[in-house]
């Protein structure tokens, strides 16, 4: 399979991976991108098509060169039968997702700039998620989410899920939590459409197979009006690493990934997520996983809206092509040391939350994560948020506030606070104290760790 590579009017380009496990990087075609005229019927959402031995380009007539995913997510965005390198191109925005963090910014920017009185273009294609600053005192940080909740309740936006009482998340029915997540468990993701949020993680939405992700307020400002953005397809790629270009990843170690049989009950769809969400941090636009039958499956019980899958010709071109044997890949740690080590549980949604005192762990005796746990000696799992992973207010629950002892896993040295975080940013002062050091890791290095004191590789419990 092949991906592809664009760049907005802010410019920004593209990464793929291909096979077991590859990553590719596509360089744009000299000629003309054709786009297929031929329609494919929207009305089955969650039945996938019989796989082809070979894909054929979603064209006709004179094809000179193959497409990738987000080529066509971005023609048919477009409503362009073809594209050529060096176009600005304005494309249809599906769904834009901001939260208490950037919302009032860009609101601030769509009143200015549309009227006081203007209406947002489609109040069913925007999406508004409290989940940064939530659980705190801050009279700033609350000021935040009123005027999200002004501003929804203004426009009669459709997808606003609010939090009202704070002091119990539980009794907030619209309360989600973290967006990246909640836009998936709300069946706000669909295969072939066009996201963008004001968070630089929304291109964990990519899992679905579609274009997906971060914009600035002045662009979410436009959007608001407009339900468009100015994208320029780039004809040439002059960058090192990933850059401003998309990341497809394909193969067999994507298509088998199945239920995590350990604590967490991490799903299939979720580590195709997480994937995605560290894109950004290889410093990519994009990242986008081809929507296959874990995809459906996924979006059965959370959207009824029709959707169209896109996948890359094989003919698409790259920039460079990575394949990578997972059989050799090793847990990674900054380093580690002795220690013993509060453990905070922040889940990132409702779901998530309810997840953890109702689902038994296989081969734990009927325990739920939520009792192993507490019985490890972890702190209770908290309101669900986005927590100290952006630092936030004082008050902020696990923030580094501190040079001081305090998982996540903290633990103290003679000058400074080492967290290590399931998170996916560690600059420093990303989780509060700017001389906090922050080391990340995956929940099962976090989870080994918790349990030893040491940093430790989880294979060990894992054999």
């Amino acid at each position: 399979m092949a991906a592809s590579s664009a760049i907005s009017s802010s410019s920004f380009l593209s990464v793929s991976q291909k096979d077991a496990g590859v990553s590719s990087f596509y360089a744009q075609p000299s000629s003309s991108i054709q786009m297929s005229q031929k329609k494919v019927s929207k009305k089955i959402v969650s039945v996938m098509a019989p796989q082809q031995s070979e894909r054929k380009p979603s064209t006709t007539g004179s094809v000179k060169t193959g497409m990738t995913m987000t080529e066509k997510i971005f023609s048919r965005a477009a409503e362009k039968p073809q594209l050529n390198p060096g176009d600005n191109v304005w494309v249809n925005v599906d769904i834009l997702m901001t939260h208490d963090v950037c919302g009032p910014g860009c609101i601030g920017i769509f009143k200015k700039e549309f009227g006081n009185d203007a209406k947002v273009w489609d109040r069913e294609k925007i999406v508004i998620i409290p989940d940064h600053y939530i659980f705190t005192s801050d009279e700033r940080a609350n000021r935040n989410v009123d005027i999200i909740r002004d501003f929804s309740t203004e426009q009669d936006i459709k997808y606003f899920y609010d939090i009202k009482d704070r002091s119990n998340f539980k009794v907030n029915p619209d309360y989600k939590g973290v967006c990246h997540v909640a836009l998936a468990q709300e069946g706000h993701c669909r295969p072939g459409e066009v996201l963008l949020g004001t968070d630089s993680h929304t291109c964990t939405a990519g899992a679905f197979g579609q274009f997906a992700t971060g914009i600035g307020n002045t662009d979410a400002g436009f959007v608001l009006g407009t339900g468009k953005l100015l994208l320029k397809i780039i004809g040439e790629i002059s960058v090192s690493g990933a850059t401003y270009k998309a990341m497809e990843f394909v193969g067999s170690t994507i298509e088998s990934l199945t239920v995590s049989l350990f604590l967490l009950f991490c799903f299939v769809m979720e580590e195709r997520m997480t994937l995605c969400n560290m894109v950004v941090e290889a410093g990519g636009k994009n990242g986008i996983v081809p929507a296959d039958a874990t995809t459906f499956k996924y979006l059965e019980d959370k959207t009824s809206l029709p959707y169209e899958p896109v996948y890359s010709d094989d003919q698409a071109r790259f920039l460079a092509e990575y394949r990578i044997d997972v059989t050799k890949l090793e847990p990674l740690v900054a380093k580690g040391k002795k220690v013993k080590v509060p453990t905070f549980l922040v889940p990132a949604t409702q779901k998530v939350w309810m997840d953890l005192y109702t689902l038994p762990v296989p081969e734990s005796g009927g325990k739920t994560c939520s009792q192993i746990f507490e019985e490890a000696g972890c702190d209770t799992p908290t309101s669900p948020s986005c927590g100290a992973c952006l630092g936030g207010p004082q008050d902020t629950y696990a923030r580094l506030n501190e040079p001081q002892a305090s998982i996540s896993l903290l633990y103290q040295t003679k000058d400074h606070t080492v967290c290590v975080s399931t998170t996916n940013r560690n600059f420093p002062g990303r989780m509060g104290h700017k001389e906090g050091q922050i080391y990340l890791a995956s929940p099962y290095t976090a989870a080994a760790s918790a349990l030893t004191g040491f940093v430790t590789d989880p294979r060990e419990f894992l054999r």
